[in-house]
């Protein structure tokens, strides 16, 4: 009895081992994807070191309480840790192309930036749900698995969320003994180095250490990376309803900043996809980050639950770069231009939860309760680039090469920022928008309830308030302002399954963005005295089990963005007229079609425009990086034992590259490729090629003349040893 109620709960087990019925096991969180045995009770168990199936069963990021994914609301695509091993994925942007209604973008080649339901964004990142937003490229080292949510998630996460989160959820230890060890290089001739060393302590607790080195190298000419990352954590049982984890993590990347071709005309300049424009020397991005990081689950009673978990991280980011400007289709020149940016945050958040099985009048309900509490300061400079020519006293803000030869060793000063320091004259007045520091503090209570009506009717409704106050330093002439928001976000989703394998769905959410961007660094007059912009978002959807083990899904949405800027009717002044409106359609499916076939495959149609004017686009503008059509497949098929062999598929429409509409990414359609063999037991290799046919296409974009070149046929070969 006591068993399946916390399985119902989906609290995290302590079961003993069959070696000695004294000693106990850190049993890994339930909702993880994977190979997993079960108790005579049913109740699963994840079994470390076993292979792990694409997608997930089930997740606590949705709701914040261990729920299936097809009693889920809303879409969501999961990359489990055994597809990011399949594919050799490095990155949040690798990850993206395999998700429908997702489009990353090159993020100025300093930070993560993707486009979810035509919705931008630097900051809705996650780390086992609590806010990772600075600006940074993260590593899916110590990734257990990664979590999509499209649409708006304000009730769960808070503010922002306007388009969809990605959530990372870490790895923790198990209490099994369990070693994983890879090395693999690349045909660029990088190369890297992982381990995930796991091992119980003493029977009540467990170590488990994640590390990660790469040395990188690019098609691209001049461009590099070093990055390199250590996560530790420590897992403690006490008695049988108590589990705490305790988890440090500092990672370093350093990273020739790229910013790839400008455009010629309407479409991206062809014939340079290898050549850097600007100075690769002069151009980089230096982050360290420090996570720190305290969870504590503990049952006060059969049927209650109280979880905290508690995150400290700091963030110090240093970014300097030359990058193309406009190019002269006439003279055949093209200009670049430069700036350094310092950007130090330190983030503190708190998120406590009770949860409650309960049954009233005859109805099985979930009942959630928590509050969040979080500080965030954040001092961000800008300096602008100038460029010293040889015999010239002038420095120039700008600088203009022929298209043939754009990469130049620059004698490049960054200013500071007052009128003393750009002596000698400049030929451009020697200002910058930002140097400001700034505080941000929220307060959040949440409600939410999941009634299970009968077998086939489920309702899930929520709702949470969030008092978010903001407090922003311009350090040029030490002027303060502030604003305060008090936020509803509401959710509810309408759950009928008419045979257990089939649940569809109706839903509504809402979430808000404070008016002052998504990094919070400033805030200026107009900021301070406009109110937020708000996210609806409507869904209908499904979700299938055809067969065993395999999960389809189909989400139909339309999400309104309004209280967007817009100009006023008085010259210089602003109202929030401006909205804009994304609708489509999402297909996926995941996870195994029999016991030798995997897969990873999703489908977009889908379309985003400004609705009614903004300040930025008038109405009937389409928003940029949003294709009509986007494909993905990954497949992994087991021909023995011993051999197996991946293909995949990534396809999509054209896109714009900014809200301008003045230029094209054409589309494209590229193959992928893989095989895998074990050597011996728990010994195995593997060999990825990325675009297997050398298409030559554009992956995505910054703006008009800051455009990606896709990589051309790149192999990778990996040695990984299990034991």
């Amino acid at each position: 009895m006591l068993l399946r109620s916390v399985s119902r709960l989906a609290i995290i087990l302590f079961v003993p081992t069959a070696a000695s019925a004294a000693d106990t096991n850190i049993i890994a969180d339930v909702a993880v994807a994977g190979d997993s045995a079960a108790d005579d009770q049913g109740l699963p168990i994840v079994i470390t070191g076993q292979r792990e199936e694409y997608g997930a069963r089930s997740t606590r990021s949705a709701t914040r309480t261990d729920t299936d994914i097809r009693n889920v609301p809303q879409a969501i695509t999961v990359i489990s840790e055994s597809q990011i091993e399949d594919q050799a994925l490095r990155s949040m942007a690798e990850v993206l192309t395999y998700v429908p209604g997702a489009m990353p973008g090159t993020g100025e080649a300093n930070r993560d930036q993707i486009t979810l339901r035509g919705n931008n964004t630097t900051a809705d990142f996650f780390i086992d749900g609590l806010r990772d937003d600075a600006q940074y490229f993260r590593d899916l080292y110590n990734s257990e698995r990664i979590e999509i949510l499209r649409g708006p998630n304000a009730m769960i996460f808070g503010r922002g969320g306007g388009g969809g989160v990605v959530n990372r959820v870490t790895k923790r230890s198990s209490g099994n003994s369990y070693n994983e060890f890879a090395i693999s290089g690349d045909s660029e001739g990088g190369y890297r180095l992982s381990g995930d060393v796991d091992q119980p302590i003493g029977g009540v607790a467990g170590l488990r250490i994640n590390g990660v080195y790469e040395n990188g190298e690019s098609f691209r000419r001049g461009v590099e990376l070093e990055r390199y990352g250590v996560n530790p954590t420590v897992g403690i049982v006490l008695g049988d309803e108590t589990r705490i984890d305790l988890s440090y993590e500092y990672f370093h990347d350093r990273r020739t900043a790229d910013r790839g071709v400008p455009a010629f005309g309407d479409r991206p300049l062809e014939g340079a996809d290898r050549t850097f424009f600007g100075d690769p020397d002069q151009s980089f991005a230096d982050v360290d980050v420090h996570i720190g990081g305290f969870a504590i689950e503990h049952r006060l009673a059969e049927s209650l639950t109280v979880r905290n978990r508690t995150q400290f991280a700091d963030y110090d980011k240093y970014y300097q770069n030359i990058f193309p400007g406009d190019l002269n289709e006439t003279t055949q020149r093209v200009s670049l231009s430069g700036y350094s940016d310092v950007a130090q945050r330190e983030n503190l958040i708190s998120q406590t939860d009770l949860v409650w099985e309960s049954r009233i009048g005859g109805i099985d309900q979930t009942l959630l309760f928590g509050f969040e509490i979080g500080r965030q300061e954040t001092l961000s400079r800008r300096r602008n680039g100038f460029f010293q020519l040889p015999g010239e006293a002038t420095r120039r803000s700008s600088l203009s090469v022929p298209v043939t030869a754009p990469t130049i060793d620059a004698d490049v000063i960054f200013l500071p920022f007052n009128t003393a320091g750009c002596a000698p004259p400049v030929t451009a007045t020697c200002t910058a928008a930002n140097f400001n520091n700034s505080e941000a503090t929220v307060a959040a209570l949440y409600v939410q309830d999941q009634i299970r009506l009968s077998e086939a009717f489920e309702i899930v409704a929520g709702v949470r308030f969030d008092r978010f106050e903001l407090e922003a330093t311009n350090l040029n002439n030490g002027a303060t302002l502030e604003r305060v928001d008090e936020l509803f976000s509401p959710r509810l989703g309408l759950i009928f399954r008419p045979m257990p394998s089939l649940s569809l769905y109706a839903s509504y959410s809402r979430s808000y963005l404070p008016s002052s961007g998504d990094q919070f660094t400033s805030l200026d007059l107009t900021a301070a005295s406009l109110r937020p912009e708000r996210f609806d978002n409507y869904e209908v959807g499904l979700k299938w089990e055809p067969i065993q083990g395999l999960l389809a899904s189909v989400a139909v949405y339309q999400l309104d963005r309004t209280n967007t800027r817009a100009a006023g009717p008085t010259p210089g002044t602003i109202v929030l007229t401006g909205a804009q409106r994304s609708r489509g359609i999402e297909i996926g499916l995941e996870r195994h079609i029999s016991d030798q076939w995997q897969v990873s495959a999703g489908y977009a149609l889908q379309e985003a425009e400004i609705s009614r004017t903004t300040s930025a686009a008038p109405a009937g503008r389409e928003v940029p990086l949003v294709p009509r059509h986007q494909f993905s497949a990954w497949n992994r098929y087991n021909v023995s034992d011993r051999i197996g062999f991946g293909l995949g598929l990534v396809a999509r429409s054209k896109v714009y590259s900014s809200i301008s509409n003045a230029v094209t990414l054409p589309g494209y359609a590229r193959v992928d490729a893989a095989l895998f063999f074990e050597l011996a037991e728990g010994i195995e290799a593997q060999v990825n090629v990325e675009n297997l046919f050398g298409e030559d296409y554009f992956a995505t974009a910054h703006n008009d003349n800051n455009i990606a070149p896709g990589a051309p046929r790149t192999a990778r070969a990996t040695l990984r040893m299990r034991f």
